[in-house]
């Protein structure tokens, strides 16, 4: 992925998250703090707006900006956690020589050490985690991602706010993963996809 395309894909993500927005707050009302779509929405109007303004030349200087950007201005754990996966995928672009599966990895590796979240626990991770397989092995598309956002309806969550509603988790999508869903949609998107 050159600068353009991040660009591009970051872009794209903003536009799905402006567009869903309600939806994300609907999806974290019965299971979060309801402020999943505000969060995300105001931090990604940021993203754009640092973009715009600071014209980042290399997609590194485009992932340290989109980085800062969301751990300052993005609440909940949002920030923090999609602060983390750009914050782990910049240090695997720093290596030049790795794939763009590798880098997710990083982002991925990122938000489990700041989330301690795994597999099953009804979080990011879940759609995380099927992602960057599918990319390693280019088989990417929209029904993988859409398949591992489904996956968590049936959870119990295990980490984060869900956790603190237990059984009644289960039966909701989980919207950091719907989240999550948008920008790979968007990161596919922006590759032509």
């Amino acid at each position: 992925m050159n600068v353009q395309t991040g660009i591009r894909w970051m872009e794209l993500f903003n536009e799905k998250i402006q567009q869903e927005k309600d939806y994300l707050t609907q999806l974290d009302t019965p299971i979060g703090d309801s402020d999943h779509g505000n969060n995300m929405s105001r931090g990604m109007s940021h993203v754009i707006q640092a973009i715009e303004s600071e014209s980042p030349d290399s997609l590194e200087a485009l992932l340290k900006l989109v980085t800062k950007t969301l751990l300052s201005k993005v609440g909940g754990a949002s920030g923090p956690l999609y602060g983390s996966a750009f914050m782990g995928m910049l240090k695997l672009v720093q290596e030049d020589d790795s794939s763009w599966g590798k880098i997710l990895q990083g982002g991925l590796d990122s938000i489990q050490k700041r989330g301690k979240a795994e597999i099953g626990d009804k979080t990011m991770i879940d759609v995380w985690a099927p992602v960057v397989q599918a990319v390693e092995d280019n088989q990417l598309t929209k029904e993988v991602i859409d398949e591992a956002v489904e996956a968590t309806k049936p959870l119990k969550a295990k980490k984060g706010r869900a956790s603190y509603v237990g059984e009644r988790s289960i039966g909701h999508i989980d919207p950091g993963a719907y989240s999550s869903a948008l920008l790979f949609k968007a990161m596919l998107e922006s590759e032509g996809k």
